[in-house]
């Protein structure tokens, strides 16, 4: 199992002590250095468009972090491929490719906020159709140097090249999903790895949607070994349980019911918080050993996971905790993991 971390370059913290923009994205390029230094698999940042959030262009933030790091590969989590042009996006992560020698990957999806589809002109309606469209042109563009390709939310490509290529022979793009069946489905019947979305209820509820995914793979003729499946779930490691819960939970309470406001969910409570904590929730949240136990049951129980990474940012933690955490993941999880 490959084991990582996941950034959306959240501004604020909740140290009360005020960092620049520019040395927010210094620290994020920091924590990807060491997250190699400290033998992780992969490290992603996502996309927003909103308030808040650095990670607008996360192609950029990877490339700086590419002529740093050695071996940790380098992805988006996820690219709003909705709101983008496939063409352009490739090419951004080709050169990535080059710039890391090998080690850019692509996880693509829709998106779970909206601002991005005012903000370049597009249809909030037309939110499945456009990523359909466009994920058949970034898979062609991938697959083919010279492209022939039509469409309806963009003009047709009549044998264009499209530069630079990759280092690697197929740039690996993922699909990012949250609990549509037809995205599930939709993965396996194109025999794409999946990354899963789990920020909270009970991990093993994703069951009936993996095993979706599985069999549509198998009847469209995937093997096995090619529909691997990830999971993005919201987590946090330090010494001791009480340790991580305790500094976990107030920005994460916060946070949520920020975002809660938005879209009407009732507020956060601490009894909600440990309920997810338990045996069956979606936190991984917790001391290194119970968190590593939490993520071999959880991979049981979903039929066999490739790979786990953590997404931090909800808690809105200091930097130096960020760091503390990479540690612990890198030192004590990840390699029991490993095996």
């Amino acid at each position: 199992m490959q084991v990582g971390i996941d950034s959306f370059a959240a501004f604020h913290d909740n140290s009360k002590e005020f960092v620049s923009s520019s040395e927010r994205l210094r620290r994020l390029v920091e924590q990807i250095e060491f997250a190699d230094q400290m033998g992780l698999d992969v490290f992603g940042v996502g996309e927003h468009h909103r308030q808040g959030f650095l990670d607008s262009a996360p192609a950029v933030i990877l490339a700086a972090a590419a002529t740093r790091t050695k071996r940790i590969r380098l992805t988006s989590a996820v690219t709003v491929l909705s709101a983008a042009d496939p063409v352009r996006t490739f090419q951004e992560f080709a050169t990535l490719d080059l710039l890391s020698q090998g080690r850019a990957e692509m996880v693509v999806g829709r998106g779970s906020f909206i601002e991005a589809f005012p903000l370049f002109g597009l249809r909030l309606d037309d939110y499945d159709s456009l990523f359909s469209e466009k994920l058949e042109l970034l898979l062609k563009v991938r697959d083919n140097e010279n492209v022939h390709w039509s469409g309806k939310y963009r003009p047709a490509l009549t044998g264009q090249g499209v530069y630079p290529r990759p280092l690697q022979k197929l740039l690996p793009i993922w699909i990012g999903v949250g609990g549509t069946p037809e995205s599930f489905a939709r993965a396996g019947l194109l025999g794409l790895p999946l990354m899963v979305a789990i920020i909270g209820g009970e991990t093993r509820s994703f069951k009936p949607l993996i095993d979706l995914y599985r069999e549509a793979g198998k009847r469209a003729g995937h093997p096995p070994h090619q529909l691997k499946v990830g999971i993005h779930s919201l987590g946090y490691v330090a010494d001791t349980t009480q340790d991580a819960v305790d500094d976990f939970f107030p920005g994460y309470a916060y946070n949520m019911n920020e975002i809660g406001k938005e879209r009407g969910w009732p507020p956060i409570t601490r009894l909600d918080f440990e309920a997810q904590l338990g045996p069956d929730g979606a936190l991984l949240v917790g001391s290194p050993d119970e968190v590593t136990e939490k993520i071999i049951r959880h991979s049981k129980v979903l039929g066999g996971v490739s790979r786990v990474t953590f997404m931090m940012n909800p808690a809105s933690l200091p930097h130096k905790k960020l760091m503390q955490s990479t540690k612990l993941i890198g030192s004590r999880v990840a390699p029991i993991l490993h095996k």
